[in-house]
């Protein structure tokens, strides 16, 4: 009979650098949802067209694609990333892009009413977005960024094209090892609901926060 506690570690073991490809992949696609999509609003046309460029392409081509560009091919211009650095790098490019349009309808949806206070106030440009604009924009983008984080890791699986470990990797190995096809992917799958529930629910719990004195903040 088979003794799956051993199996099963190993497929925790995969989760754990899951958990590491989200949460890497994550804080890297935030940095440039905000960095690309505040470039979609900047008032400096080069600034507009290198977020544009970076979006659509990282939207309109495959992850498959951007992870094996980025550790097969990267080396060959002197880059050489390690199986995770190569993945949260592909993953983080990849929603980010996404993220930025997500950033930019926020910031857009900003009443015209709020900018016209921050003019009557004098406050510059960046003073208005930090002081005003972002704090009311944040809580429309906070949905969409759960969404986003919970694609981000349910694509982590993709790494296991390069080799990396992570948990579809390990189950697939156990699968090899035992001839089973259930009791392994069963338990990813769990393994990924319960992950996925944990972001929703850490989500949840941040919308709250930011939105508390969001009365306050609105002039």
């Amino acid at each position: 009979m088979t003794d799956w506690s051993g199996y099963i570690g190993l497929i925790l073991q995969g989760a754990l650098v899951t958990l590491q490809l989200t949460v890497m992949g994550s804080a890297l696609a935030v940095v440039m949802a905000f960095l690309a999509g505040l470039g979609r609003v900047s008032r400096f046309m080069a600034v507009r067209v290198l977020a544009t460029t970076y979006i659509e392409f990282f939207r309109g081509t495959s992850i498959f694609v951007q992870l094996f560009w980025v550790y097969f091919v990267l080396p060959f211009a002197g880059v050489t990333l390690s199986p995770l650095q190569a993945g949260v790098l592909a993953l983080g490019l990849n929603v980010g892009a996404y993220g930025a349009e997500v950033v930019r309808g926020a910031v857009k949806a900003i009443g015209r009413e709020q900018r016209e206070a921050c003019i009557a106030l004098n406050l510059t440009r960046g003073q208005a977005m930090r002081h005003v604009i972002l704090p009311q924009a944040l809580p429309l983008m906070l949905p969409t960024f759960c969404n986003n984080a919970i694609e981000l890791l349910k694509g982590t699986a993709v790494v296991s094209l390069i080799s990396l470990t992570d948990m579809t990797f390990q189950a697939q190995v156990v699968r090899a090892q035992t001839g089973s096809t259930l009791i392994p992917f069963a338990t990813i799958l769990v393994l990924y609901f319960l992950m996925a529930l944990a972001i929703s629910t850490s989500m949840r719990w941040l919308e709250r926060r930011v939105t508390r004195g969001l009365d306050g903040v609105r002039t």
